[in-house]
């Protein structure tokens, strides 16, 4: 039953509800390789994904080979719930193993619509989903937020300012290697490597890989 323990969608859901749940949902699970796409735009999609361990990348990539990251989901996260919810709704954007990355598959509507039994734990199955849904929402209102400015240093600096105080302290480690926070801020990756090397100079940022401090004027 380690499922109900890993992802937030079954938040509340006793073990006694366990065995009824995965009889009634008719759960999919298969692991992906790092880099491998589990869905591809253009794909209609039924079932939402529910990461067990590892991670995926929800990503765009245009007519002209532009690529972005729009969000990240890891372990306990989910991800097409969206698309899945709108039948015949196609994916707008791929979603690839970050690394390997075990998913559990649920169908939507099986969790939407309240079966004969009703059973109990549908809702709260579907309050689980409207407060992950609601999350990723917000998440996605921050990225617009960190991309708005029209310089990579204000992309930078609102994108680390808000891990600071989301880990509520100056040093803390991101979920993305160079290339990626470059796609995900939407910048180029050399253009962001010399914006990050000059706030290093600058005595804003302390930088290693994927660890990073915020400096202070005492600091200065």
């Amino acid at each position: 039953m380690g499922i109900f323990e890993e992802a937030a969608i079954f938040r509340g859901v006793t073990k006694a509800d366990a065995r009824q749940m995965l009889n009634c949902l008719n759960p999919v699970e298969k692991t992906y390789k790092k880099d491998e796409i589990i869905y591809h735009a253009g794909d209609e999609v039924t079932s939402m994904g529910v990461v067990l361990s590892g991670s995926v990348f929800i990503e765009n990539d245009d007519i002209w080979g532009n690529h972005s990251i729009l969000d990240r989901a890891g372990r306990g996260e989910i991800f097409a719930e969206t698309y899945a919810a709108i039948p015949g709704q196609k994916l707008m954007v791929n979603v690839v193993a970050a690394e390997e990355a075990r998913i559990l598959f649920l169908d939507v509507g099986r969790i939407l619509k309240v079966c004969s039994n009703s059973c109990v734990f549908h809702h709260t199955l579907i309050e689980n989903l409207l407060k992950l849904s609601a999350e990723k929402n917000l998440r996605l209102s921050k990225r617009i937020f960190h991309i708005s400015s029209k310089s990579i240093r204000g992309r930078l600096l609102s994108y680390l300012s808000y891990q600071a105080m989301e880990n509520g302290k100056k040093e803390f480690d991101i979920p993305f290697n160079r290339q990626q926070l470059a796609d995900y801020l939407n910048v180029d990756r050399s253009a962001m490597s010399n914006e990050l090397g000059k706030m290093q100079k600058d005595r804003l940022i302390e930088v290693d890989r994927k660890h990073f401090r915020i400096l202070d004027e005492t600091e200065i």
